[in-house]
């Protein structure tokens, strides 16, 4: 669980708390975005569970995209810092803060 893809970028904004991850991604044959911010993820498009321990991305999910914005984050303005990720270009981001 402390190294699916959620936690380590829960981890990441944590380590970088001036940046908010938005990601884009298939969960099964539905889209979703989450925000993700300070260490805590949140669904943009379906409720969240209360309970932190209930992974916003499960297991299985398919990263579509990641932008990472300035925070705070405006949704009718965002400040983006890199828009279109992958989930490979995300990978060399967590490696350098070390998660």
């Amino acid at each position: 669980m402390n190294n699916s893809i959620g936690k380590r970028l829960e981890q990441y904004t944590t380590k970088r708390p001036q940046e908010v991850l938005v990601v884009t991604l298939e969960i099964g044959d539905e889209q979703d975005k989450i925000a993700i911010f300070k260490g805590f993820s949140s669904s943009l498009m379906r409720p969240t569970a209360f309970d932190p321990d209930v992974p916003v991305i499960p297991d299985g999910a398919t990263i579509i995209i990641i932008d990472r914005i300035g925070s705070p984050y405006n949704p009718e303005a965002p400040r983006y810092i890199k828009r279109g990720l992958s989930w490979e270009e995300m990978q060399a981001l967590l490696l350098e803060v070390g998660v």
